[in-house]
């Protein structure tokens, strides 16, 4: 999700858990062999053996339309130790789908069979290829066609966002037709789409037949939101995460956000998950209205300091 879950709030929500891996936001493959430098940007985990600091797995996205300029960074990609290579055929912003990328790509199944399988040819036979898709572009005609044609490729899994491109991100989601995607390959596929709580998550199952479940803007939302979903299947007895022990993650957050981005985007980075925190947390709400007008850093780590968010000496943060 580019501008929202980086590696900054990957890190940060995977330290809440219920989370067996990640997949980064997508890096953009156009006409050249990216430089390593230009991976570990977007994908700083792979200088740590592919792992967030809390040890969960990271899988690298790509996304293009050219099968082999895919396959040659995905080698090189591959080389650098994320755990899984995964393909992006479902971005529905205009900008990429203008240029054949993402969820565009679902208008021809033979090109996605063979970039699927260039890459698959590309990156080690232990190494998991995935991919990721929506229903469709205008609509959900070739839906299961476009789901062959990947296992076709060769991919091990296969994540399904259950709107086409025209539907964007309105709900509902059609978590049926993830059902008959499911029904007609062989290989695992995992739900993804408006999934913001523990009961949606059972109806999304329960419609789609898959156990596997994508969990985006409802995590950003409810950082609890995995481990609800392992509790409710008995897996862990792990209570929900409350506003006071999300307080310090916020903290945390804070931190990264001032270590690792430029000035300008700082504040803003905090509000945005400030905004999504507010659907489930009533005290996001009092603190996006607290710092919705405050830009510079200095201001915002002092009232996290006054909230317990952050320790008294953390002032020096805006020196880091």
């Amino acid at each position: 999700m580019e501008g929202l879950l980086d590696f900054v709030l990957r890190d940060i929500l995977t330290r809440v858990g219920g989370v067996d891996h990640c997949v980064s936001e997508f890096i953009r493959v156009t006409h050249m062999l990216l430089p390593e430098h230009v991976f570990l940007r977007i994908v700083p985990e792979l200088a740590h053996g592919g792992r967030t600091p809390s040890g969960v797995p990271v899988r690298a996205q790509l996304l293009g339309s050219d099968p082999v300029c895919l396959a040659e960074n995905a080698a090189r990609l591959a080389a650098m130790g994320p755990h899984g290579i995964d393909l992006n055929f479902g971005c529905p912003a205009k900008v990429v789908n203008r240029h054949g990328g993402g969820a565009a790509l679902l208008d021809d199944p033979e090109l996605l069979t063979r970039i699927v399988s260039a890459v698959r040819r590309a990156v080690p036979a232990h190494m998991p290829v995935s991919a990721k898709m929506r229903l469709g572009f205008d609509d959900d005609a070739r839906a299961v066609e476009c789901a062959q044609a990947i296992e076709l490729g060769g991919a091990d899994e296969l994540v399904v966002h259950a709107r086409t491109k025209a539907d964007a991100y309105r709900p509902p989601a059609y978590w049926e037709r993830v059902n008959d995607i499911r029904l007609g390959v062989s290989i695992p596929v995992i739900a993804n789409g408006e999934i913001w709580t523990l009961e949606d998550a059972q109806r999304c199952r329960q419609a789609s037949g898959c156990t596997s479940l994508m969990l985006g803007r409802g995590m950003v939302t409810d950082p609890g939101l995995a481990l609800a979903i392992r509790r409710a299947d008995g897996h862990t007895d792990q209570p929900e995460v409350t506003w006071e022990e999300l307080l310090p993650l916020i903290g945390a957050f804070w931190v990264l956000v001032v270590a690792r981005l430029e000035l300008r985007q700082q504040a803003g980075r905090l509000k945005q998950w400030l905004n999504f925190l507010r659907r489930r947390y009533p005290q996001a709400e009092v603190a996006y209205q607290a710092l919705r007008t405050l830009h510079d850093p200095l201001p915002v780590t002092r009232w996290m300091v006054e909230q317990g968010a952050l320790a008294p000496d953390a002032m020096s943060v805006n020196r880091l």
